[in-house]
């Protein structure tokens, strides 16, 4: 038989075929039982895993035990599944392929080890950090959280490469150099970046803090509380319960207006301005009163009314009273000046408004009449006036 230009008999290809039995018949045998060991390690970790979490994890109350029976049965099944190929690689004696198939199982390790570390930084998260004093954490472990996570599965592609003897140090010099020009097209969000982890070291403000939002929508509210510090930008919920993102980048250029840095507890300075005729003291005692009737206003430092300046038509008075809750600074402030108004009234205090006094001299019929010397000589050459009554008409 002739095929392709090649003559072959049928001794030849019975020889191919006895050759081709005697390599791939004992292999074939040995593959399958590896599988079928492979499979059978495999069903007896998920028994015994079972077993564990419902004796044990699911009886506790804490996740922390589910998170570890979880990160076990993902590398378990994986490392069952990367043993059986590495297996079969050396069974058909594929060198090249086994060395790849233990690059990929020690990348493929590293997901689940990250997703353990998030989960266990998370659990630090929920359950410690609410039982601290400091609010450094509830801003740094987030940012912690992403970073570890990148780390470790940075870490599993560097060993992975190692494994397969690829030399790293050229990735790297390629690496710096796409990150230069990477540098110069997304200049504003690696600024952003870098203006996040500076708000996580300086901590101008906490994920809580109640701050101003100078880019706020018109006729909305113009403060609100931090709920979240991203590695770009900043989330602040408004009291009309608007979610407002601001780039990183914007705030460390502007002045920060933290209204519960030093505590829950501010003062409040409220202008109110009497007439030149009313008694000033009076009207200092009326809003002291006032005020510490007002719920929110503390007693303690007790309310000052002071005299600020002398207006064209008003004295300009300031009511400084400490609040216990900041976040009720514009209600307290509201109601302190809706009772004055009402208590200004009933003790009968003016509180001016813009006006203007006239007063008129003379009045024009009071004028004296001229004397006929100081009358308007007429002008020499001009037409002697004439007066015609209705009717007339002088041709």
């Amino acid at each position: 038989m002739e095929f392709l230009g090649i003559r072959i008999d049928g001794a030849e290809i019975e020889r191919w075929l006895a050759e081709a039995q005697e390599f791939a018949l004992p292999r074939l045998l040995q593959s399958a039982g590896q599988i079928l060991l492979g499979l059978v390690v495999f069903l007896a970790a998920r028994w015994v895993l079972a077993r564990i979490e419902r004796r044990i994890t699911s009886k506790t109350e804490s996740v922390l035990d589910d998170h570890i029976v979880e990160v076990v049965r993902r590398t378990a099944s994986i490392s069952v599944a990367a043993w059986v190929v590495w297996r079969l690689t050396h069974i058909w004696d594929l060198t090249g392929l086994a060395a790849f198939t233990v690059a990929v199982w020690i990348v493929a390790l590293s997901f689940p080890l990250a997703d353990f570390t998030a989960k266990m930084l998370r659990f630090v998260e929920e359950e410690l950090v609410p039982k601290t004093e400091t609010t450094f954490d509830d801003t740094a472990l987030p940012l912690l959280n992403k970073v570890i996570r990148f780390l470790i599965i940075g870490v599993g592609v560097v060993i992975a490469l190692d494994e397969l003897d690829v030399d790293i140090l050229p990735f790297v010099a390629g690496a710096s150099v796409a990150g230069v020009a990477i540098g110069f097209a997304a200049k504003d969000t690696l600024s952003n970046l870098i203006a996040g982890v500076l708000l996580i070291l300086d901590r101008p403000f906490h994920v809580g803090d109640r701050i101003e939002v100078w880019t706020a929508p018109t006729n909305t509210a113009t403060w609100g509380d931090v709920v979240e510090i991203g590695l770009r930008a900043t989330k602040i919920r408004t009291t009309d319960n608007l979610i407002i993102v601001i780039p990183n980048n914007e705030i460390m250029r502007r002045d920060i207006v933290n209204y519960t840095a030093s505590g829950s507890h501010i003062r409040l300075r409220i202008p109110v301005s009497i007439a030149y005729n009313a008694d000033a003291e009076k009207a200092k005692a009326v809003a002291r009163r006032v005020a510490l009737e007002t719920e929110g206003v503390m007693a303690v430092p007790e309310p000052q009314i002071l005299i600020r300046n002398f207006g064209e038509s008003a004295i300009d008075l300031q009511v400084r009273v400490w609040i216990s809750d900041a976040r009720q600074r514009r209600t307290i402030g509201d109601h302190i000046t809706d009772r004055l108004k009402r208590a200004f009234d009933r003790a009968g205090i003016e509180i001016p408004y813009a006006k203007r006094d006239l007063y008129i001299r003379a009045m024009p019929g009071d004028f004296p009449a001229l004397p006929p010397a100081a009358a308007p000589a007429a002008t020499a050459g001009a037409a002697p006036a004439t007066t015609e009554s209705p009717g007339e008409r002088h041709e």
